[in-house]
């Protein structure tokens, strides 16, 4: 049987007695994923890395809010679950739906780790 075209891993598990899920999905140009403790996609955040700095040791990353609402916590969030993502993948995009219950940072690193247990990139 031939490879899918596009490769999507799933993994769900309780955090802080939370059911949270990830969904990590690659595409051609970028890579897609959602996490949740809602069963939604809820907010969506593009994650970019910047080439404008001349530094490549310390990339930048732009977060932009496309749906949901657009907090301070959202960017800071989308930026620490997506920022490995991108650079493991070849500096790529990241598309990330993001529903959470507990942001708090025992949980963001939790969902972190199950997000390299997701890895399809």
């Amino acid at each position: 049987m031939a490879d899918p075209i596009i490769k999507s891993k799933q993994v769900q598990k309780e955090v802080n007695g939370i059911s949270t899920e990830v969904v990590c999905t690659e595409f051609s140009n970028y890579i897609f994923v959602v996490l949740t403790q809602y069963g939604k996609i809820g907010t969506l955040i593009s994650v970019t890395p910047d080439s404008r700095t001349n530094d490549i040791s310390t990339p930048t990353f732009s977060t932009k809010v496309l749906l949901g609402k657009d907090e301070p916590l959202t960017h800071v969030c989308a930026k620490n679950l997506a920022m490995f993502v991108s650079q493991e993948a070849g500096n790529r995009p990241v598309l990330l739906g993001l529903a959470l219950k507990d942001s708090s940072l025992e949980t963001v690193k939790q969902i972190k780790e199950m997000v390299k247990g997701c890895q399809v990139w």
